[in-house]
């Protein structure tokens, strides 16, 4: 069909998806070629406005996603609670600096004066300054490496805060040293007499760095002969994101997906396997000292809980989205509350939307002000539970959950466990929950999931999507792409999926517990995945306008997908139309494309660019050495226009971006969408 003749005008309005396989070639790109016409119709009273919040992030405590990553709090177990509440405890990753024998003892003791966080570090200092004990020059003491090394960047300022008690007067030196403390990048003492001490006192210090190192680590050290107590030891980068503790870079990575919404605290993070380890959001508000954290024992290690419930709500409101709060509904993996005792879980949740959105002067309200934030925030959605549809009391407890809520706040979304797009629910929901994990080969079929599913009833939450298994890796082309397709499925079903995030957002290098991811990061180094860079071409999608179009290929299965979008940037007020296709096959793909409703010389060739990702291998991944293997290249649409030819590379995802000039679209004839022509 390379010499197909027939006009645009008169393409059959058909739209279909078969069957395909991935070839065992991993290389891309053979000497056939296949022919495609793509049919838009850019009348936007034809087409459908996209929900605004059709595009967002999952943020779930998984891969030391916040503890270690997007909280930038630089200390691991800043207050020795991690080995539990009794003592000896567990002190890791602290260690000591000096001969532990002739130089000091350490223990731990539960005499902090915080209530919930009594385990406190006791350092005896057996050397002295002079005599026949003297201690080493540099001085002894201990030293935490942080979550696998501490970034310090040099002419940065750090903010250590600790507590202290001793029974004599003490000169410590806070230093921020190389991973041998041979290095000192920043130092400072703390000389204090006995009195001023003999009661735990909080110290602050100010360290600016005068080096760089990746694997730093800090250190308290002395040459005083006494007894000294540690507790809640912080070291904080005095430059956040929007200066609430959030870690930069970490946080522009997800500001540049520009999301909608933001989904948290979990996931199995909510739950926990027993209910004693699951996240209680009470107790991750007010001062951070005053936290007790808590053992995350699905992905198995210990939050402070410094990124807490307030912190995330924080988070959206930094990044424009809305919250979707997630809270525990009397579910564990391995246990559950009854229906009859679920009535302090229903407390809880109601507490928790009165701390987001109450009064200043209400009791929990009033809490948020405290810290700082007397306007509440703008919590729209909850869901109840994750994943906990099948278990035994869920229907029941939901049923006592969404009464009380609706009751209290009837305008609150609430989201069900309970999948909806084969059956019709039997309890009342706004929203129901769905998640897909499966491999690039069907992960692409599903592209289609929604297409038959009953526009009546709740809407669907695609909340945790990705392409995974092992040809999957951990995040390469194959996946983005295939993801890639599915969220067009999803982009021309908005009438019936109104959100949809990726899951996990980020992983720490060092403890990947869950692959693939989106954001890659260690201590100092980052890069997106290419299912992050997929997930940046629907950045515009929310709030904008899908339009009638039509896919007609030459073959009998086709490994195209594709759709169109009218979006406007606000930030000049520029309007696009947006075509997005992925090409899911080894060939290469002579595209003609049509755009029904646009008068002549109505698009400007200055502004209209065409975005490709794609690579050499559907294999290829990127990686701390390479992070930009896979990545979008965007180059200008030099024959931007109502009739176009293009190519599209094999495996590959392409957006093309046409910038409207000052014409009007021609007037529409209908105000329906018609999607049985499309699909």
């Amino acid at each position: 069909m390379g010499s197909c003749k027939v006009p645009y005008s008169v393409l059959l309005l058909c739209f279909f998806i078969g069957s395909f396989f991935v070839p065992e070639c991993l290389s891309i790109g053979d000497d056939a070629n296949q022919t495609a016409f793509l049919l838009v119709n850019a009348s936007e009273a034809l087409g459908r406005p996209i929900p605004e919040t059709l595009f967002g992030i999952f943020f779930e405590e998984i891969n030391h996603a916040g503890a270690g990553g997007l909280w930038a709090e630089l200390v691991s177990n800043r207050g020795f609670e991690a080995g539990g509440p009794d003592i000896p405890s567990n002190i890791d990753p602290w260690s000591i600096i000096g001969d532990e024998y002739s130089s000091l003892t350490l223990s731990t003791e539960r005499s902090s004066c915080f209530e919930h966080n009594k385990v406190a570090l006791r350092m005896e200092v057996l050397c002295d300054a002079e005599g026949n004990n003297s201690c080493p020059a540099g001085g002894v003491g201990v030293y935490n490496p942080g979550f696998w090394g501490m970034n310090i960047e040099k002419g940065k300022k750090y903010k250590v805060v600790l507590y202290v008690r001793s029974s004599g007067a003490i000169n410590v030196s806070v230093s921020l040293t190389g991973p041998d403390g041979l290095e000192t990048l920043a130092t400072q003492d703390i000389i204090a007499s006995s009195c001023d001490v003999s009661n735990w006192k909080k110290m602050e210090v100010l360290l600016e760095a005068n080096a760089t190192n990746p694997n730093s680590r800090l250190q308290l050290t002395t040459t005083r002969k006494g007894v000294i107590w540690f507790d809640q030891v912080s070291t904080m980068p005095v430059d956040t994101y929007k200066g609430h503790g959030f870690r930069s870079e970490l946080a522009e990575m997800l500001a540049d997906l520009k999301p909608k919404f933001i989904r948290f605290p979990g996931g199995c993070f909510v739950e926990g396997e027993w209910l004693r380890n699951a996240f209680r959001w009470k107790a991750t508000i007010g001062p951070w000292e005053e936290r007790p954290g808590h053992f995350g024992d699905v992905w198995m290690y210990w939050t402070d809980d410094g990124l807490g419930y307030f912190e995330l709500l924080q988070l959206t409101e930094d990044l424009g989205a809305f919250p979707v709060w997630v809270f525990n509904n009397g579910f564990s993996h391995n246990d559950q509350v009854s229906t009859f005792n679920v009535k302090p879980f229903v407390q809880e949740a109601l507490d928790s939307i009165e701390f987001a959105r109450g009064d200043p002067n209400s009791t929990w309200g009033s809490m948020r002000a405290a810290m700082g934030h007397p306007e509440p925030f703008d919590l729209r959605h909850v869901a109840l539970g994750n994943e906990d549809c099948a278990k035994k009391n869920y229907r029941g407890n939901y049923l006592k959950f969404h009464t009380a809520i609706k009751k209290a706040y009837p305008d609150i979304k609430i989201i069900t466990n309970c999948f909806g797009f084969s059956r019709k629910l039997d309890h009342p929901a706004d929203f129901y929950d769905y998640h897909l994990y499966t491999s690039a080969n069907n992960m692409f079929s599903m592209a289609h999931r929604f297409d038959v599913t009953s526009r009546a009833g709740p809407k669907a939450f695609v909340s945790e999507y990705a392409a995974t298994g092992k040809n999957a890796g951990k995040g390469n082309l194959l996946a983005a792409l295939a993801e890639a397709a599915f969220l067009i499925g999803i982009e021309q079903n908005s009438d019936v999926v109104s959100m949809a995030s990726y899951a996990p957002l980020f992983v720490n290098d060092n403890d990947r517990r869950w692959s693939p991811d989106a954001i890659v990061f260690n201590s100092s180094q980052l890069y997106g995945t290419p299912s992050y860079w997929a997930q940046r071409f629907f950045r515009e999608s929310s709030s904008a306008t899908v339009l009638h179009s039509t896919l007609q290929t030459n073959t009998s299965t086709s490994q195209l997908i594709a759709s169109a979008i009218m979006w406007e940037n606000s930030g000049d007020s520029k309007s696009y139309l947006r075509i997005k296709i992925v090409n899911f096959g080894n060939d290469t793909v002579n595209l003609k494309i049509s755009v029904d409703g646009l008068e002549p010389n109505s698009t400007l060739l200055s502004g209209s660019t065409k975005t490709e990702l794609t690579s050499g291998n559907l294999m290829d991944e990127n990686s701390f050495n390479e992070p930009n293997k896979v990545k979008p290249t965007q180059s200008p649409l030099e024959n931007a226009g109502k009739d176009m030819d293009v190519v599209l590379l094999p495996y590959s995802l392409t957006s093309f971006d046409l910038l409207k000039g000052s014409s009007n679209l021609r007037t529409a004839r209908t105000d329906y969408f018609s999607r049985s022509s499309s699909f």
